[in-house]
């Protein structure tokens, strides 16, 4: 039978019981499916119920496949080496007994001496090849990545399920990933919001609030296809307000028509020209007949105003979120950020930045980019004062926001009204719930925790919250601002920051991103075991290109 997972009218719920997804039946075949959807509606939920880490509230999940499950922000414990993440820890170390002939019969009847060599090609099919014994606290959570990746394909499951399998990879490990599910013969769920990784699908599933839905084809089909359903919704909106306007005006009409026919009654009755019996009977039949056109007067407003709420329902699924920014007003020559010949690390003896200089001066947008491993968020924390340097000078102007991965300038036990509150304090009520709104978080949902909030609703609450002020930080800097958002908001954050007219710093390996926010120079980092290269033109503080 060949290898499937079948869902059947499953409803999914958060782990405190709020209601996610409903009656969704789904069934994903050996190809490979891109799995998308708004931050919060689900994704990561639905691959965890698949892989039987989180139950669902009703229906059936039927596997009948092995599966191999790549999560996101998997702690590992100290001491952990590449080796335990393939299992293969003692197995390689009876190898190495055999090998130096310490093994007994039965040790070596035991072992598997391809072990080595399979574990080596299932590196190489992922673009790194670090030793069996390399502690992964040595290396960054871009390589990780590719050595969990590179752990999955060596088990040689049926399905892979893969959240977010691009997030914190570099080029090079990003085309790494894309090969491999381009060759890739069996059955594969992919959450993603990397563009280019969707492109390779062979269907998409849309999680929203009202199901899913499968779409045949790759990303750019599948947006095709959004493209002709919104037009469609909004003509669906556009008929079902003139149908209400159109009921709500004969309604009117009849009202206005009734209350002439009465008022001439009531001066009849009031000149006695007709019998008092005729006259009773008369207005106990108006008051009947006006009595039942209201009922049917509201039935059709009621049923019209449910067409409307459906549209527009439909419309806030399809609609993605616009993100419009005040000015800063920064000035051309203004110092921003001021780097002169810097060498930091964690620990003193390894730095991990040599002699680094830049300079961003006015309302520039510098990206800085390299391999995993090379520096790229230590000079953001050299920047935002969480790491001093062992040697030379680091300014910044004191007005900036930065925007790490775990988007840390909230505080995760409040609520995001609060958080608004608390980086706006002259804001007024008013104001805080308009600025949060534009951001997607309407009324209660502004209300919700931040501490419960997926990794990209996070991050567009951290957005609503510094950047839905009167008046946004000259200097924004983003680290790798693309990992959890949903493609609407990347594509909305794109266009909200190209109008943004202070200065950015930005790490991320998204290339796409880093052209669609005009990026006009890069300080690119070597890989981390050659000393730092900058880019041509940013080697000297004032130099720029």
């Amino acid at each position: 039978m060949p290898a499937s997972i079948i869902l059947s009218d499953l409803s999914l719920s958060t782990p405190d019981g709020r209601s996610l997804l409903s009656n969704i039946d789904l069934t994903f075949a050996a190809e490979r499916t891109g799995l998308v959807g708004r931050n919060g509606v689900g994704k990561t939920t639905l691959l965890a119920s698949i892989s039987g880490e989180h139950g669902p509230r009703s229906g059936r999940i039927l596997i009948n496949a092995s599966i191999g499950v790549l999560r996101q922000d998997v702690q590992h414990p100290a001491g952990a080496t590449v080796a335990d993440l393939f299992g293969a820890r003692q197995a390689l170390e009876l190898l190495r007994r055999a090998e130096r002939g310490d093994a007994s019969a039965d040790d070596i009847a035991a072992i598997d001496w391809t072990l080595e060599a399979r574990l080596e090609a299932a590196l190489a099919r992922l673009g790194f090849d670090p030793a069996p014994d390399t502690e992964l606290s040595r290396l960054s959570g871009g390589q990780i990545t590719r050595v969990r990746l590179a752990s999955l394909v060596f088990a040689e499951p049926d399905f892979l399920l893969l959240d977010e399998p691009t997030n914190n990879l570099d080029q090079d490990g990003r085309r790494a990933v894309t090969d491999l599910l381009a060759a890739w013969r069996g059955g594969a769920i992919v959450v993603s919001h990397d563009r280019n990784l969707l492109e390779t699908m062979d269907a998409i599933v849309e999680l929203t609030s009202l199901g899913a839905a499968r779409y045949g084809g790759n990303w750019s089909s599948f947006r095709a296809q959004k493209a002709i359903e919104l037009a469609a919704v909004r003509h669906d909106l556009a008929q079902a307000e003139r149908h209400l306007s159109e009921i709500d005006g004969k309604a009117q009409e009849a009202a206005e028509r009734k209350a002439r026919k009465d008022s001439g009654g009531r001066k009849k009755r009031a000149k006695g020209d007709m019998p008092r019996i005729l006259a009773g009977a008369r207005k106990d039949r108006s008051e009947d007949s006006g009595g039942k056109n209201a009922q049917i007067a509201e039935r059709r407003r009621a049923e019209a105003r449910d067409a409307v709420d459906t549209a527009r329902r439909r419309i806030e699924v399809l609609q993605p979120l616009s993100v419009k920014l005040p000015a800063t007003n920064l000035p051309a020559g203004r110092e921003v950020v001021w780097l002169d010949g810097v060498s930091a690390g964690y620990q003193p003896d390894r730095p991990v930045l040599r002699d680094v200089s830049l300079g961003v001066v006015g309302p520039e947008r510098v990206a800085i980019v390299g391999p995993n491993g090379s520096g790229k968020t230590t000079i953001l924390k050299l920047i935002a004062g969480e790491l001093h340097p062992v040697a030379g000078s680091v300014r910044v102007r004191p007005d900036f926001a930065l925007f790490d991965q775990k988007v840390s300038l909230l505080d995760p036990a409040l609520s995001i009204l609060d958080n608004f509150g608390r980086l706006n304090p002259k804001a007024r009520a008013n104001e805080c719930h308009a600025a949060l709104a534009r951001f997607m978080f309407r009324a209660d949902a502004a209300l919700q925790i931040v501490g419960s909030l997926s990794g990209g609703q996070m991050f567009r609450a951290g957005l609503a919250c510094v950047l839905g002020g009167s008046k946004p930080p000259s200097l924004l800097i983003l680290d790798e601002p693309t990992n959890h958002l949903d493609i609407d908001s990347i594509e909305a954050v794109e266009a909200g920051l190209r109008a943004y007219d202070g200065a950015l710093l930005v790490v991320s390996h998204d290339e796409a991103f880093l052209q669609a926010i005009g990026i006009t120079r890069r300080l690119s980092l070597a890989a981390p075991d050659r000393s730092c290269a900058p880019s041509a033109g940013s080697s000297d503080p004032g130099s720029r290109s």
